[in-house]
């Protein structure tokens, strides 16, 4: 299900996307990559890497936090600007630390502390600060400052306090686990240098004590001095890290930008591998399939090991109505990686879309294969809800639409679906159960 964007958590269901409406972006070469990327630093700081999630969220800004417990998210603005993978590594050991560390629940503690009053100001007066400061008022700066100087000033200020040393703290931890993994920290270093770049004119006004993370040049400087200390400092990225990192890239800039900007960016003089592939993306979204095929051709015949240009070829013949030619290089991509959720649901749309009984059964079992890894997610449920429709088993294709619906909030049709559903099944089965706990849900309030 290649690079679908995900608006309030459609793909993906977790509350904290929900609360929010993230765009989140799901995509099988990505996350791949972010795995590669982040499994050896999870496990220098002691971290299961099948605990924690990353999520890509489509945002041009130069960013990534966490939240929600173990999970990472990460700004495509962040993909598109590092240069290199370490530079990307750099920032996600950083949010290693804030995992390793327990600073959210720590966090959440000294909030506590705080009455809400003084938590309410506190917001207010930041806001109003950087707010003035970025609109280069320095009165209004100076007015926000003024309600961080209120009664409540001191406990403000001493939160704040906490959230800066707990920078400061993710930023050694994540210097210990590069060293660890014989990584450089020099990428990490140039993607702050670029925010501080970024920075300086919002900071010029404000009161370094009222902000949550150092001093961007105080910051770099401390870094600095530790980093350059190690032998691997100067170490480099393997070219084939960086053929990836570049691909990544140029998949994004082909989905997220009009075929003109991705050609002014990738023009048909430079064949490299990533120019190749953002065209080919761009043709094939533009309709032009013609054009687009013989590139992604070029690509699996140069470099037939990697899963993701079969997808391509799949996802491109797919989305112009060639459903029955996109199974073969679907299948090519799941035979290298035979467990992603996400090309797993891939082949069940081509399946379904060829609209025979056979490939519905089919679709069911991949779907159910699917489940493994993403879990109950509303396409799932969606897809399955057409495969049983076209075999004619009309309570399943109800029940899942209501489970569909369900992840969706949409609980209206969740009681309709899962109350026809649940008419059509034995008192007791497995499905019939599963209706009454889809009811169950969706009727509270």
């Amino acid at each position: 299900m290649t690079l679908v964007i995900a608006l309030s958590g459609t793909l993906v269901p977790e509350a904290f996307a929900q609360k929010r409406n993230l765009p989140l972006i799901r995509d099988a070469e990505i996350e791949g990559l972010l795995r590669l990327y982040t499994r050896p630093v999870f496990k220098a700081a002691g971290i299961n890497p099948g605990s924690v999630r990353v999520y890509l969220i489509e945002d041009q800004r130069i960013n990534a936090f966490v939240a929600g417990g173990q999970r990472i998210f990460v700004h495509t603005g962040l993909l598109l600007e590092s240069e290199t993978p370490n530079e990307t590594i750099g920032v996600l050991a950083h949010e290693t630390g804030h995992i390793a560390g327990g600073h959210l629940a720590r966090m959440g503690n000294e909030l506590d502390k705080a009455s809400v009053t003084s938590i309410v100001g506190m917001l207010l007066g930041v806001a109003a600060t950087v707010g003035g400061a970025m609109a280069g008022s320095s009165d209004a700066a100076r007015a926000g400052s003024g309600i961080m100087a209120g009664s409540q000033g001191l406990a403000q200020r001493n939160f704040l306090a906490y959230a800066r040393d707990m920078e400061s703290s993710a930023d050694q931890a994540a210097l210990k686990y590069l060293e660890s993994t014989k990584q450089s920290a020099k990428g990490m270093i140039t993607m702050f240098e670029q925010l501080a770049r970024e920075s300086i004119a919002t900071l010029h006004n404000v009161d370094p004590y009222i902000l949550s993370h150092p001093m961007p040049m105080e910051r770099i400087r401390n870094l600095e001095r530790t980093a350059q200390k190690s032998k691997y400092f100067n170490s480099a990225d393997p070219p084939a890290l960086v053929l990836r990192h570049q691909l990544m890239q140029a998949k994004l800039i082909g989905y997220t930008n009009g075929a003109q900007a991705v050609m002014q960016k990738y023009p048909t003089s430079d064949q490299s591998m990533p120019a190749r592939y953002a065209r080919a993306i761009a043709l094939f979204r533009r309709g032009d399939i013609q054009n687009a095929l013989p590139v992604i051709n070029s690509l699996t015949d140069e470099l037939p090991q990697n899963p993701y240009f079969w997808e391509l070829k799949g996802q491109a013949l797919l989305e112009n109505g060639r459903a029955a030619e996109a199974i073969a290089p679907i299948q090519r991509a799941l035979k290298i990686l035979p467990n992603n959720g996400l090309i797993q649901m891939l082949m069940a749309q081509a399946l379904i879309d060829t609209e025979s009984k056979a490939s519905a059964k089919q679709a069911v079992k991949m779907l159910r294969l699917a489940q493994k890894s993403e879990g109950e997610t509303p396409v799932i449920f969606k897809s399955l809800a057409r495969a049983y429709a076209q075999l004619g088993d009309i309570p399943r294709a109800e029940l899942a639409t209501a489970e569909a619906a369900l992840l969706q909030g949409d609980r209206k049709l969740a009681i309709e679906k899962a109350k026809a559903a649940q008419t059509r099944f034995k008192t007791g089965s497995p499905e019939w159960t599963r209706a009454s706990d889809v009811l169950t849900f969706a009727s509270r309030k």
